[in-house]
């Protein structure tokens, strides 16, 4: 499938954050790729197709939803297929995650899909998703070239569901996912974010189903990402609290598997005997718990981000962001594109937007965007 680029589009639109057109040069003799100062290198490229969502989350966006971007400023299919091409080809990106907003809800998902896989056949191709439609395109997702999917389910239960995404749509997301596993797309991965007095309680039952169906769940710790600037490190649910709720039915014992750059910290569960809390029986699976906030992975962060309007955002709490698509619209070669984008990861900060860990601190900003308007 070969997507066609046609006339040149107006510049790229801002964006909600605070955009800067290009950063400051690397230094001389910085070898090519996307280095940073820290001497870590991003490989893995979470590319948002768009900040439409059809769901309204209230850990990400207010009820009403947010403005979004015209359909001028978010990026083509033929400059998501370029702008990838030249960072597998000249960047060293080796996987890629496709995230939105929603993803599905772009018309020529599939064409996009497509395009990359024929450019790039051995090139791991995800998607993160809310899950709904994906019933209905899931096997041509995975005819059309994609590797695997995460979907977001925060709930078994339709009532906590609905309060949690202000829609009822738990039925659509559930038979996404058993749609997603029988056309294999798999290893099938569930991101759950707990909140406090609304789902925590019901972490073990969701690991329970996730186990007996084969899927890989990932609880994530709620990060300070939301529209409405309403987190607070005191109201959520951390890591050790989530081991915690987890270990009043199964054991988990760290998995043996060498961590290499994933977010999430994984564990072996096994069934949990009541009366000594020893492990006991076989292995059912794997969990992983993603804590960004209070055990945080950023030294060893490999993941270079570019929003759905082409920005390059370097670390998801970056108050600056840096136009990749404008400079591609005016006419740029792809030597111009690479050397904007290594430029730009240079300079990324050591932890959460800042020189140090310390998401609550009494320095840290939370960025103007919320999730839904970076793109996972």
């Amino acid at each position: 499938m070969s997507v066609q680029l046609g006339m040149p589009l107006p510049p790229a639109g801002d964006g909600t954050g605070s955009s800067v057109s290009a950063p400051p040069p690397r230094p001389a003799g910085t070898p090519p790729g996307l280095f940073d100062r820290y001497g870590r290198r991003a490989t893995d490229m979470r590319l948002s197709l768009t900040d439409k969502c059809n769901l309204r989350c209230t850990y990400c966006m207010p009820a009403e939803g947010l403005e979004w971007l015209s359909k001028q400023a978010v990026m083509t299919a033929a400059e998501i297929v370029r702008l990838v091409r030249i960072g597998v080809e000249q960047l060293g990106v080796r996987e890629l995650r496709l995230t939105g907003g929603e993803p599905l809800v772009r018309a020529d998902l599939v064409d996009i899909i497509s395009a990359l896989r024929e450019a790039h056949p051995d090139l791991p191709i995800s998607m993160t998703t809310n899950g709904v439609g994906l019933d209905k395109k899931a096997a041509g997702l995975k005819e059309a070239g994609l590797t695997r999917i995460n979907v977001s389910l925060d709930s078994l239960h339709e009532e906590t569901f609905t309060k949690l995404t202000r829609r009822p749509f738990l039925g659509k997301v559930l038979a996404g996912v058993d749609a997603a596993w029988a056309a294999g797309l798999g290893p099938v991965k569930i991101n759950a974010v707990l909140m406090r007095g609304i789902n925590d309680v019901e972490s073990p039952e969701l690991l329970a189903w996730a186990l007996d169906r084969g899927y890989e769940l990932r609880f994530i710790e709620q990060m300070p990402l939301d529209a409405d600037h309403g987190w607070t490190r005191r109201d959520m649910i951390t890591a050790a609290e989530i081991r915690e709720l987890l270990s009043r039915d199964f054991a988990l014992t760290p998995d043996p598997r060498e961590r290499d750059g994933a977010p999430a910290e994984r564990f072996e569960v096994r069934q949990r005997d009541p009366a000594s809390a020893e492990a006991t029986g076989p292995l059912l699976g794997t969990v992983g718990i993603i804590a960004s906030v209070t055990e945080p992975f950023c030294s060893d962060c490999r993941r270079t981000r570019i929003t759905a309007e082409g920005k390059i955002m370097s670390c998801l709490f970056s108050r600056e962001e840096f136009d990749l698509l404008g400079l591609l619209r005016s006419g740029a070669d792809d030597e111009e594109l690479a050397q904007r984008w290594q430029d730009a990861m240079w300079i990324k900060p050591k932890a959460h937007g800042m020189d140090h860990t310390g998401l609550g601190a009494p320095d840290f900003v939370q960025p103007d965007r919320s999730m839904s308007a970076i793109g996972g």
